[in-house]
């Protein structure tokens, strides 16, 4: 019982850690383009992604039911098999997240969590442990939809914002006013955020609490210090800064402009909300990346670099199966070694962890160097010295070739005359 209740307690911390980890991977998902376009300072944006992470913890739990009543099927499995794969599951989920940060990956750390759980399930207990229909319709189905869905709103509502603007072409960055509407749509971001990623680390406590017996199984709903600690450790997080992933998303995809990322903000926060109210624990990352490369291609002369692109493409495609080999390599020691395998997968994690940390102060990336100039020099579209005639111009051509040619006979008549 003793054992039990230690183990129970190394998930509930892992998990936790685990929500650190997505907190400040996380950041940039909102925070990226207003600190990249100026308008808000890099510490002010972080610290508010924090408070507003922290609020949209409470506002939802649908996406914490997915996780602890959905993916798994936990009545086929007894507590002292499946909390130690839930610790392992973690372990995967963890060591991806810290990878793609110290690589400035903008990856999934939902799919990360996803992919160590099914991974450590499958090796510990079988294939028939997960409800793959689940797994389709409310992970793999919204991470192939979601992006491309924000990126097509980001580019039209680019293209609006720069068509209901087109005064302005001419004008050194001429649309700053946008950079008010930011503070409100990455605010929203944050938000949103909140309400979607904060709830997979409730579901995976919550998960835990009911195989421990420690709460009913038919209630779901995550406990309310459950809720507030994750709310807690995700802000922490965010407040922490991965500017890692905030350079590679404010200025590694394309270069933002005001205009471009008010759009790819709206759009991040619409999709992320819709998701987070029909219970799909989809990845925000990709929702944000797929945003701002939309609103790359929407602005009129963006140059997106489908290089960073294709980077980050390949690290969405391995998150899933690279998490889950993690996970269920953790699960294997647990399996040979019992409980000194989770001491075991403790030790090794930690040392995964600080190596990657130490790693990545060879280079380290800080606020003070994420972004190097903000998005405010030259033009906000590309504007060419001789630009075509508009079309109320090409008309007041036609009227005076008219004019000219209707005038012709007596100007002629009037010159043979005076002749």
């Amino acid at each position: 019982m003793e054992t039990a209740a230690l183990i129970v307690v190394l998930v509930i911390g892992l998990a936790l850690f685990f929500d650190f980890t997505n907190g400040f991977h996380d950041t940039a998902n909102a925070m990226a383009t207003p600190i990249a376009t100026g308008a808000l300072k890099p510490k002010v944006a972080v610290l508010l992604a924090a408070v507003l992470n922290l609020v949209g913890a409470f506002l939802s739990t649908e996406v914490s039911k997915t996780i602890s009543h959905g993916i798994i099927r936990e009545d086929q499995i007894t507590p002292a098999e499946f909390l130690p794969l839930i610790f392992a599951g973690l372990i995967g989920a963890i060591t991806w997240n810290m990878l793609t940060w110290l690589l400035g990956l903008p990856s999934s750390s939902s799919h990360a969590l996803f992919g160590g759980l099914i991974g450590a399930t499958i090796v510990g207990v079988g294939v028939l442990a997960i409800d793959f229909g689940v797994v389709m319709s409310k992970v793999i189905l919204p991470a192939l939809i979601a992006p491309f869905t924000a990126g097509l709103i980001a580019f039209a509502a680019t293209k609006a914002a720069y068509a209901l603007t087109r005064r302005n072409d001419s004008k050194p960055d001429g649309r700053d006013g946008f950079r008010w509407g930011q503070i409100f749509s990455s605010s929203l971001v944050a938000l949103a955020h909140g309400t979607n990623d904060a709830q997979k680390t409730m579901g995976v406590i919550t998960l835990a609490l009911i195989m421990a017996g420690w709460q009913d199984s038919a209630h779901a709903d995550p406990q309310l210090w459950v809720i507030f600690a994750c709310a807690f450790t995700i802000a922490l997080g965010t407040y922490m800064g991965g500017w890692r992933i905030i350079r590679t998303l404010g200025k590694g995809l394309t270069d933002v402009k005001p205009a471009q990322g008010y759009s790819a903000e709206t759009s991040t926060a619409a999709t992320i909300l819709a998701s987070s109210a029909l219970g799909f624990a989809l990845s925000t990352t990709q929702v944000a990346s797929g945003s701002v490369i939309g609103s790359g291609l929407g602005r009129r002369g963006s140059t997106v670099r489908w290089r960073t692109v294709g980077r980050i493409a390949v690290g969405w495609l391995l998150t899933l199966p690279a998490a889950g080999l993690v996970g269920a390599a953790a699960a294997l020691v647990v399996a040979w070694l019992g409980n000194w395998g989770i001491f075991i997968d403790a030790v090794i994690a930690v040392a995964i962890v600080l190596g990657l940390f130490l790693r990545s102060r060879r280079n380290r990336v800080s606020a003070a160097n994420a972004m190097s100039e903000v998005a405010d020099s030259g033009r906000a579209v590309k504007v060419t010295r001789n630009p075509p005639p508009t079309r109320r111009r090409r008309r007041a051509l036609r009227d005076e070739a008219r004019a000219a040619r209707s005038a012709g006979p007596e100007n002629r008549e009037r010159d043979e005359g005076a002749s």
